[in-house]
């Protein structure tokens, strides 16, 4: 991809270094908390911040664990006892103190540092058994995790912590939770997206063909001037995706009419293959 500005897959050194410099945040800011802000709600409905800590460890654990397996031929499931171990493991985590939180996180990211494959290595390319994927989907998923659940703790790592590659990504892979294709126009740089169920792509500017459009890949879509045109920051519309607050709400027309923004549907699940 020689346009800088066209979506394209994250890359894993990137992804890497990105995920550590957030999982050193998180610890930080965990080490701050008192009991009661420890206690205090998340922006997750019925979590507290320490549900979501222990959420977080748990998925980390979780990712290290596929790769550590992966490095050895081996598969295992991505959480002990599926989704009602994962549930488990959470309730019994948000019962942690803040010193016991701190000493989950610190030895999590030595853990995953050493359970990751070096540059270049083959090793990204072992399968796993998250969503039927390779150890780079297990350092992404933690990654998107991460940033993500860094937000819900509504101790000041908000959404401007999140770099552009993370909004690209969040447009790619939660575009299956809208009932049919958008257009995205970025408010902060000149670039409409495709986004939805079809995957992630550039689309035509007004007026133009769309036999002129320049995909990331084949794009069989519609005129892009036809359906839902959704304006607003990348970190907006991503967050807005994610079923997250955007610091401002992106807004929808169609046609040039406004209309509300599109209803999303379910998250995609861990224990569900890739689109």
């Amino acid at each position: 991809m020689t346009d800088p500005t066209a979506p394209a897959a994250p890359d894993v050194e990137e992804v890497r270094r990105d995920a550590r410099a957030a999982l050193d945040a998180v610890t930080s800011v965990t080490r701050a908390l008192d009991d009661a802000g420890l206690a205090g709600p998340s922006a997750l409905p019925g979590w507290s911040r320490s549900h979501v800590l222990a959420h977080v460890t748990a998925i980390g654990g979780a990712m290290a664990r596929q790769a550590e397996r992966a490095a050895h031929g081996e598969l295992v499931e991505v959480y002990d006892g599926g989704a009602a171990g994962r549930e488990a493991g959470i309730q019994a985590g948000a019962r942690r103190s803040v010193a016991e939180h701190v000493s989950a996180l610190e030895p999590l990211a030595e853990r995953l540092d050493a359970a990751w494959p070096a540059a270049g290595s083959p090793g990204w390319d072992a399968p796993v058994t998250y969503r039927d994927g390779t150890v780079t989907d297990a350092l992404v998923a933690w990654w998107r995790e991460l940033r993500i659940h860094a937000v819900d703790l509504h101790v000041g790592l908000g959404l401007d912590t999140w770099p552009r590659v993370l909004g690209l990504h969040l447009l790619d892979f939660l575009g299956v939770r809208l009932p049919e294709d958008i257009v995205v126009e970025l408010s902060e740089e000149p670039i409409r997206l495709r986004v939805g169920p079809s995957g992630l792509r550039l689309a035509a500017e007004p007026g133009v063909s769309p036999h002129q459009e320049t995909p990331v890949e084949s794009d069989p879509g519609s005129d892009a001037r036809d359906g839902i045109v959704v304006r607003g920051r990348l970190t907006d519309v991503a967050a807005w995706l994610a079923g997250r607050t955007p610091d401002a709400e992106p807004v929808a027309h169609r046609a040039g009419a406004p209309v509300p923004l599109p209803e999303i549907g379910p998250w995609p699940s861990p224990f569900s293959p890739p689109r």
